[in-house]
């Protein structure tokens, strides 16, 4: 059972309708952010938003995304423990943590709704196995009600369900991890084999489902609105992964795709989830009318990576093939190091940039909460829990068990964006000056050619607008560089524009209000502000 649009909108349409034009390129498939954008750009620049031009209307944004930890996992990526059972909402047993988690995150501090979708990885954070190994249920007692009580309180539209692994059943070493050399992959590519575990992943998403129904016959409160055959299938790892060749994705994709299509024909489907339409395993999928049947987005995971690639490389597919795209997983691997000051800035950059430069519908973090049992809690969670039993932290020595906290420098990122660009809102072109610095100022693709026309940008000052389903214009400006940089904006509406600053320490602080077409804004250095009609 599926609810019905937000305004009508045929949210697959909406996907296919934000298509632009794109020479292909070769990528690398992960990058990790340099860290390294202190350089100026200049004092500042003049900005038009044509705000009063429907000419001047992108795509359509169709919200944010996060990914919930409803299971344990081993700290730093280390390989699944079940004799633990620990995850969110489940542990959130302090006084009022849970509403304030509800409240203060998933829905930014709207009355209504924040975040649009929860990824769900399978095999992984909900993983209990059924006795015959083929499908999954619950680990703990009321996992999917819990987890059904959550999205339904934070308005949540629905679950972005993808595989980390098949039931153990289906895989070659009978385990849901790697294995010790973390090659494991499907035990058959029979066809009538795979098209058996095809209907288990359709049981398996009827049961998250029909578990998540409050009464045997109260309406569910879950329903699937994301689908993904295999998170990363090039990679395996100790925690729950499953390898599979070009050729294997392709051909178990063109059989269980179309399954998941007809049991939930509202749920959009996406691939590959790491490197989209890049390298062999695209062309693949281009290259097979069935795929490209059933393929709706194509994801990317540019872990940490420079929000500036958005700009310089070309992510956008092109001609037939094209489909959106999307970076379906963001945070700050282990190797990167603590999460910087810069690191805020980039990470609300990479936001506005694959959706100024790739015309992207959405953007989804990592984890919404990580435990404090957890190495990379700060590089992996907009905030961190502390599990019912867990030792205190040094890291959060006041945090209560039950009890979660910001990562600040993560959550200032993305707060912004969830509390100001409501679900479906439309971006505005923004005609920006030439950079100070020429070089790299045109969007190139790595075969050495340039987007026809050329695209100028500043790569520390970026900005973006939208108005919201309610008519109502926004824009977002930031400064990653060690100067003050002054937007000189005309935005071509009268009225007022009230701001609201953000910050590696800064939440939402009032700057006060600017009137008229023509507004200038000194933004501090590390600043990211929205600026939001009356």
């Amino acid at each position: 059972m599926t609810r019905p649009e937000p305004h009508g909108i045929n949210r697959r349409s909406v996907l296919r309708g934000a298509a632009i034009a794109g020479a292909a390129a070769s990528l690398p498939q992960i990058l990790i952010s340099t860290r390294a954008h202190a350089a100026d750009d200049g004092t500042g620049g003049s900005y038009v938003i044509a705000f009063d031009d429907n000419g001047a209307k992108r795509q359509t944004i169709l919200g944010l995304g996060f990914e919930i930890q409803s299971d344990s996992i081993g700290s730093n990526d280390g390989p699944t423990d079940d004799t633990v059972v620990s995850g969110v909402p489940l542990d959130l047993t302090a006084a009022g943590a849970y509403t304030r988690f509800i409240n203060d995150m998933l829905k930014g501090g709207r009355t209504d709704r924040g975040f649009r979708y929860c990824r769900l990885a399978m095999g992984l954070y909900h993983r209990g196995v059924t006795t015959d190994g083929k499908r999954f249920q619950d680990r703990y007692t009321d996992q999917t009600r819990k987890l059904a009580k959550m999205v339904q309180d934070a308005g949540i539209e629905g679950l972005g369900v993808e595989y980390w692994s098949p039931a153990p059943y289906w895989k070659s070493n009978g385990q849901l991890g790697g294995g010790p050399n973390r090659n494991a992959t499907l035990a058959s590519f029979a066809p009538t084999d795979v098209a058996a575990m095809g209907d288990a992943m359709v049981t398996d998403l009827n049961y998250l489902v029909e578990n998540s129904r409050e009464t045997p016959t109260s309406p569910p409160r879950l329903q699937i609105a994301w689908w993904s055959l295999q998170n990363e299938p090039n990679q395996g790892a100790s925690y729950s992964s499953c390898k599979y060749t070009d050729e294997q994705y392709r051909d178990v994709f063109n059989i269980v795709a179309p399954k998941i299509r007809t049991a939930f024909p509202q749920a959009k489907i996406h691939a590959t989830s790491i490197s989209g339409w890049w390298n062999n395993r695209g062309s693949v999928l281009k290259n097979s009318a069935t795929s490209m049947q059933y393929i709706d987005a194509w994801t990317w995971h540019k872990i940490g990576a420079d929000s500036n690639t958005q700009i310089t490389e070309n992510y956008t597919g092109s001609g037939v093939a094209f489909r959106p795209v999307f970076n379906n997983e963001f945070e700050y691997l282990s190797g990167h190091g603590p999460v910087t000051d810069q690191d805020t800035l980039n990470t609300a950059q990479s936001i506005m940039n694959w959706m100024t430069f790739e015309n992207s519908p959405t953007w989804w973090w990592l984890h919404a909460l990580k435990p404090s049992t957890d190495s990379l809690s700060e590089n992996y969670g907009l905030g961190t829990w502390r599990p019912p039993g867990a030792p205190v932290d040094s890291r959060f020595p006041n945090l209560q068990p039950g009890d979660w906290t910001w990562n600040p420098r993560n959550w200032n990122a993305v707060a912004g964006f969830v509390r100001f660009m409501p679900w479906d809102s439309v971006r505005y072109n923004v005609e920006e000056p030439h950079p100070t610095e020429a070089a790299g100022g045109l969007k190139t693709h790595l075969n050495g050619t340039t987007t026809p026309g050329g695209i100028t940008y500043r790569p520390n000052q970026r900005i973006m607008a939208w108005k919201t389903p309610g008519d109502k214009p926004v824009f977002v400006v930031t400064n990653r560089g060690n100067a003050n940089y002054t937007f000189t904006v005309d935005t071509r509406t009268t009225g007022t524009f009230r701001g609201y600053r953000y910050g590696p320490s800064s939440n939402m602080l009032s700057i006060g209000a600017k009137t008229g077409t023509a507004l200038t804004i000194t933004v501090p250095p590390l600043s990211i502000e929205f600026w939001v009609h009356d």
